[in-house]
């Protein structure tokens, strides 16, 4: 159950954590605000259980009239407003400017700087009450809803100076294993922008920088594998590894299959010697890596799974842009369990701190990073 909030007040509304016990009355709110797209029971019940989910009922002597519902993505500064209704007789009062300005301070309270939503497109009031409160349209997305009505994305910062909001195109990943070559489909398009991104380029980087496939699984994209793809693509690539030593081994039981993983690996970096991809064994720290995209350079880094969703998995994650606490990262992976698209996905935020803790992975706590630039 979600972690109770003080009571807030507005005038005459009253604000707070939801509890299971509002089950029924955040049913009697779906039903009479939304004619399709509605939250079950089973979700509802879900998202009070969540720790990654915030449910905010506004209240008063009549009971419950209004909620709001937060998504928070792990190891992230960034937020979700998946829903926010009022009952048919509390609109036009308030209360929907309460709720969200609830919602956005605690979201602030969880350390995420930016909420970001989707609303329907002929939704008027909703989408005055956002442009009032200082949200801005990031997009517009046909047939989002079911009875086939566009929704517009939208974003406010909470708190701090204004976010970059980066020139990389973002993608995501069509396969659960191919995360390192849509980062390097968003890093190439960046600086080429007529370059084609779809599942066949990607799966064609993915067979460039992959160790090897074998019956019990393929090694994953390392990142001499991918720097050599964009080196072959014109980028200039410099690979940052520590310790500076084989991937994507320790998994792999027979000695064999173990030995042909780290001879494809040791070709891969003697191909990316002849391909001028320069090496360092010391990866950058946030700031610092901060300071080199903020230069014009791009970087693919390996994070643990873990901090972003949960599965102790090595990940790759495109940060394209920074600001003096935060770098912005695209991830490929789209949680659609979660409710995710790209808006949760694209730009996020991620405070340096949190940065520095999640782009380890392993026992030993690899630290691997792909700098990228486009020479003149």
């Amino acid at each position: 159950m979600n972690k109770a909030l003080p009571r807030a007040g507005t005038g005459d509304i009253q604000i707070r954590a939801a509890v299971s016990d509002d089950l029924a009355a955040l049913l009697h709110i779906e039903n009479d605000a939304f004619s399709s797209d509605r939250i079950s029971r089973r979700s509802f019940r879900r998202f009070l259980d969540s720790p990654g989910a915030r449910i905010l009922v506004a209240c008063g002597d009549a009971g419950v009239y209004g909620y709001a519902l937060l998504l928070l993505r792990c190891g992230t500064a960034l937020a979700r407003l998946y829903s926010l209704a009022l009952d048919t007789g509390h609109r036009g009062q308030g209360v929907g400017a309460a709720l969200l300005k609830a919602a956005e301070a605690a979201a602030f309270e969880a350390d995420r700087i930016v909420l970001r939503l989707e609303v329907r497109a002929d939704n008027r009031a909703a989408l005055g009450l956002y442009e009032a409160s200082g949200y801005r349209v990031l997009g517009r997305v046909a047939n989002y809803y079911e009875d086939g009505c566009a929704a517009l994305r939208m974003e406010r910062l909470l708190h701090g100076p204004d976010l970059g909001s980066g020139r990389a195109p973002y993608y995501s990943q069509t396969t659960d294993f191919t995360c390192g070559p849509a980062c390097a489909l968003m890093a190439i398009r960046h600086f080429d922008g007529t370059f084609p991104t779809g599942p066949l380029q990607e799966l064609t980087l993915w067979r460039e920088a992959t160790t090897i496939y074998l019956a019990a699984g393929h090694g994953g994209c390392g990142p001499f594998g991918l720097a050599n793809a964009l080196a072959r693509r014109g980028l200039s690539a410099e690979v940052r590894l520590s310790p500076d030593g084989p991937l994507f081994v320790s998994s792999v039981r027979d000695p064999e299959k173990r030995k042909v993983l780290i001879l494809v690996q040791e070709g891969y970096r003697a191909e990316a010697q002849m391909l001028g991809v320069a090496r360092s064994g010391h990866p950058l720290d946030a700031p610092a890596l901060a300071e080199r995209v903020s230069g014009g350079a791009m970087a693919i880094v390996l994070i643990s799974g873990y901090r972003m969703f949960g599965e102790k998995t090595p990940h790759w994650v495109l940060v394209h842009d920074a600001d003096d606490r935060h770098l912005i990262l695209h991830d490929p992976w789209l949680g659609h369990e979660r409710h995710e698209s790209p808006a949760d996905a694209a730009n996020l935020p991620v405070p340096f701190a949190e940065f520095d803790r999640m782009a380890r992975w392993g026992r030993d706590g690899v630290r691997a990073q792909i700098l990228i630039r486009k020479e003149p």
